[in-house]
Formats: C-alpha cells, sequence, structure tokens
C-alpha cells in the first residue's frame, strides 16, 4: 500500500507527496526560511520538533545539514515523513504549514563550485556531427573519460531569474576580425544538476562519490553558441557559459529517487577501472523542455530522460576526485546536455534546428532556431512511481534583451 500523508493535497498527482519531501529555502512577510515542499504547501522545517540540532536549520541554506553527513540525512527524511504521514502529529506540524503560492522560492543552497560535464552520448554525436562530420563526431577520449569543464558558481541563479542576452566576440566564417555584439545564437541546455554533501579527501570510488551526493536539481545551462565558437579553441568554454546557469529550486534528495535507479548504458569501450560502477547509477527520470514566446503559451519543443546519460554523476564525481582535486559541501555538477535518440528528444535547440539549418515550429506558428528576447524557457522532470510521482518543481528563465554598450565600451 503506498504511503500517504494526512495533508490532502499531497496525494494524488501532485510532484510533491510524501515520498519526495524536496528541501528548499522559501521567503514571505516573515523572512527567509528553510523548507520542505508537501503538496501546495511548505513545512517551515525549522519550527517543528525534528529532534536535530536548531543550529543546523538557523541560516537559510541546506550547507548545514549537507554538512552534517548522512546519518543526519537519513534521520531528518524519516522524521519528516512520520510528522508528515501519521495523524497523530497533524495538530502540532499543521499550524507551520505555508501556501506555496505566497512565497518565494530562494537558491536552495550556497554552491561552492560549479563544473559542468558532456556526458549526454546522443548530444555530443548531435554535435560533433554538425562540427566534424559523422565520421568524427566523437572526440577519441569521450568514451574512456567524463568530459567536463570549471564554471562559474557566481552564475548559478534560481528559477525565476531574468537572464539577460550576453555580449561577447564574435566572428563568422567570412568576417577577417571579431566584432563586439550581443548573442544571437543563444541556447538552453537541457541537464541534470547533482549537489554534493559531503567533502573529499584524495580519490573516491564511484561507490563512495554515489553516497556523497545529496540530492538532484534540474539545470538549464545557457549557452550563447557564436561566443563560443570563436573563443573555446584551444581551452574550451569560457563567457559562452558564463551568463547564467538556472537550478530548480527544490532539492530531490537521492534517497527520494532510490527507487528509480537504472544501470547505465552498455559500453562501447571498457571503462579503467576506478570508473566502473558497482551497480546502477542513473535515474529513470522524464524531463520535457517547454518554450513560450513572451505574451503567448508554451510549447513543448523537447522530452526525453535521465536514463539517457552515458556517465552518471557518481562517475563524474569520482574523477573529478582522481588529480587530488578536493570536492566541498556545495559542488554542482551538471551532467552535460540530455537528449534522446530521435529528433523531437534533443535537449538544445542547436540540436533541435540542427545550427539554425531546420527552424522549429512552436504551436505559436512562430519559428526558433535559437531564442528570442522575451521567450521564457521552463525544464520540468518527473518520476512515476507505484501510485505517486517525484516531481522537481519548473527550473525556469526568461530571456530579456542586451543591456546598452556603454560609450567605453564603443568601437
Amino acid at each position: 500500500m503506498t504511503l500517504k500523508s494526512w495533508l490532502s493535497s499531497a496525494n494524488g498527482d501532485s510532484d510533491f507527496p510524501i515520498q519526495n519531501l524536496p528541501y528548499g529555502v522559501f521567503r514571505d512577510d516573515k523572512g527567509a526560511r528553510m523548507g520542505v515542499a508537501i503538496g501546495d504547501r511548505i513545512l517551515d522545517v525549522g519550527r517543528v520538533d525534528h529532534g536535530l540540532a536548531p543550529a543546523l536549520f538557523a541560516q537559510p541554506s541546506w550547507n548545514a545539514v549537507m554538512a552534517a553527513g548522512p546519518a543526519i540525512w537519513a534521520a531528518l527524511r524519516s522524521r519528516l515523513t512520520e510528522l508528515l504521514s501519521d495523524e497523530v502529529h497533524r495538530a502540532a506540524v499543521e499550524p507551520h504549514l505555508v501556501p506555496m503560492a505566497g512565497t518565494t522560492l530562494l537558491m536552495p543552497f550556497t554552491v561552492a563550485e560549479y563544473t559542468d560535464f558532456y556526458a549526454g552520448k546522443n548530444h555530443a554525436v548531435n554535435v560533433g556531427t554538425m562540427f566534424r562530420g559523422a565520421e568524427n563526431a566523437l572526440p577519441p577520449n569521450w568514451l574512456s573519460i567524463p568530459i567536463g569543464y570549471n564554471g562559474r558558481a557566481s552564475s548559478v541563479v534560481v528559477s525565476g531569474t531574468d537572464v539577460v542576452r550576453p555580449w561577447g566576440q564574435l566572428k563568422g566564417p567570412n568576417e577577417e576580425l571579431p566584432r563586439f555584439a550581443p548573442s544571437r545564437r543563444f541556447d538552453l541546455e537541457l541537464e541534470l544538476g547533482a549537489i554534493v554533501g559531503q567533502p573529499s579527501e584524495g580519490m573516491v570510488s564511484v561507490a563512495d562519490a554515489d553516497q556523497m551526493i545529496f540530492g538532484y536539481v534540474l539545470l538549464n545551462d545557457w549557452s550563447a553558441r557564436d561566443i563560443q565558437a570563436w573563443e573555446y579553441q584551444p581551452l574550451g568554454p569560457f563567457q559562452a557559459k558564463a551568463t547564467a546557469t538556472t537550478i530548480s529550486p527544490w532539492i530531490v534528495t537521492r534517497a527520494a529517487l532510490e527507487p528509480f535507479r537504472v544501470s547505465t548504458p552498455q559500453r562501447e569501450r571498457p571503462l579503467l577501472a576506478y570508473l566502473r560502477e558497482p551497480g546502477p547509477m542513473l535515474y529513470d527520470i522524464a524531463l520535457e523542455v517547454a518554450l513560450a514566446p513572451e505574451g503567448k503559451p508554451e510549447s513543448v519543443i523537447a522530452r526525453t530522460n535521465a536514463a539517457e546519460l552515458y556517465y552518471s554523476a557518481a562517475q563524474q564525481l569520482a574523477h573529478h576526485t582522481t588529480s587530488g582535486c578536493r570536492m566541498r559541501v556545495g559542488d554542482l555538477l551538471g551532467s552535460g546536455t540530455i537528449s534522446g535518440v530521435d529528433k523531437t528528444s534533443r535537449g538544445s535547440l542547436l540540436e533541435l534546428s540542427w545550427g539554425g539549418k531546420e527552424p522549429l515550429t512552436l504551436e505559436t506558428g512562430e519559428t526558433r532556431s535559437f531564442l528570442e528576447d522575451g521567450d521564457l524557457l521552463t525544464l520540468r522532470g518527473v518520476a512515476m512511481g507505484d501510485g505517486y510521482r517525484i516531481g522537481f518543481g519548473d527550473c525556469a528563465g526568461r530571456v530579456l534583451p542586451a543591456i546598452d554598450l556603454p560609450e567605453w565600451a564603443k568601437d
């Protein structure tokens, strides 16, 4: 029998049932606090009898809870499940349930560092085919190593934050020199973000890395394709990826996702021992991307699944530690763009429009090769259980026009 909450809105088709209990930070007229999503409410977790040290909930951030370790994570989840499912606790807990509709959702944790990987094979093949041809689509190292780059923690923002179109150096194939202009090939990337909840000292195994992960968020790694095309040789992405990285506001814990584990795909090339996974390390999470032009209804432009990844977050994290790199509480790892095999499952406009050669038609009749000013992008994700669903909450951002260029920056 599926466990139910005494809060009726948490049952049925809610994204936030008793089996989920994701962690976030919310603000209302009483200030910013740590909260747990349950149905259409947020539990003000610092105000209930959770049995843990009050200092863990003194700041509007989940970093202290993450640092406290897996035993505390398990104890908190167990206690919250009890409080929200057993009718005997209802009178004590219900006064601390805040309507979600009247709050603003904030960054759920302080990002220590941000690393973005390139772990979706279908995406890598599509992009490689566009730029190098099908015979050279994957770089020689791709099937052996989780490729990534170190991004900017300062670029990470919570869902609902507007994203301003970036300026940058652009150079077309027929131009002798670059020019400074707003990006015209601004794009989204549908990703899953893993949040590191425990620090590392030295190399860790894939199994240990999995245990270090506190939870997951949806992640949009906004990308200026035209800026990247000029700047990326020889050191990879830089300003093209520094505009913004949007995450969903609720941390869905690793514990909540346990029933949805699936295996990584069959390997075309054996992995070195330190990268071999001891069991299923991916998750069956249905994902979608919706695009809404300003003032118009949205169109779902892509549907795919997190199980399409070639490398898991645990493998990425284990690889990250091999050089002696110390991982910290609050590190964020982006999965890389998640694309499926067919055209409707591609996780970026670069792929959906095939580099702009095949513009995408929206339900409004408008077409898109890349993002236009005013476009609202929304990522959604859900794992379907037996009688319940685990949702992440929307990961949304609207594209605003580029800022006016100051006089000192004009040629």
